[in-house]
């Protein structure tokens, strides 16, 4: 039985439910919203599963390893799980959950899933370089009012405003 697509949440919704969340999130943890040190943390744990010494006493990774706890014990790998399941479950009640490649009817798959992979891949190594991703930045920063998180997100948008120009051919 195949359930007809419902519309999206108003975007004013899930902007109070952001708010919200992001409001809990400095009570209850302490802390603002972010997503790259889960993932940072899952391939600490990834890397200690084939080589537990060298992970252990690499620079980057073994402070993830102090005191004898997993790295994947942390509120941002449940954070980044949780995100996945509510996306997944907002997905199955809109009748909106396909299998599928967004793209321009001109690109092909392959070429899609690639620029995909490279771009996720730039970007989480800059977030793990700026010690920090742009939900954390842009949520927690903008909402303590940090001009960096200001200033950081104006740039973001304009460059992702000037960059569309250059990839627009991948969606005629």
């Amino acid at each position: 039985m195949k359930m007809d697509a419902k519309p999206y949440w108003s975007p004013y919704l899930a902007g109070i439910g952001i708010g919200v969340t992001l409001i809990v999130s400095f009570y209850v943890l302490g802390g603002g919203l972010g997503a790259s040190g889960a993932f940072a943390r899952v391939t600490g744990a990834l890397f200690h599963a084939v080589a537990p010494a060298y992970t252990e006493s690499h620079p980057y990774f073994k402070s993830y390893f102090e005191g004898g706890q997993s790295p994947l014990k942390d509120w941002m790998v449940f954070l980044v799980i949780g995100a996945f399941l509510g996306g997944l479950l907002g997905a199955l009640t809109a009748g909106r959950l396909r299998g599928g490649v967004e793209r321009g009817a001109g690109f092909p798959v392959r070429s899609r899933l690639w620029l995909a992979f490279a771009g996720g891949a730039i970007t989480g190594i800059a977030a793990r370089l700026a010690r920090g991703c742009t939900s954390n930045l842009a949520l927690s920063g903008g909402s303590e009012m940090a001009l960096g998180a200001w200033a950081f997100m104006l740039s973001v948008f304009a460059g992702g405003y000037l960059m569309a120009y250059f990839v627009r051919r991948q969606w005629s």
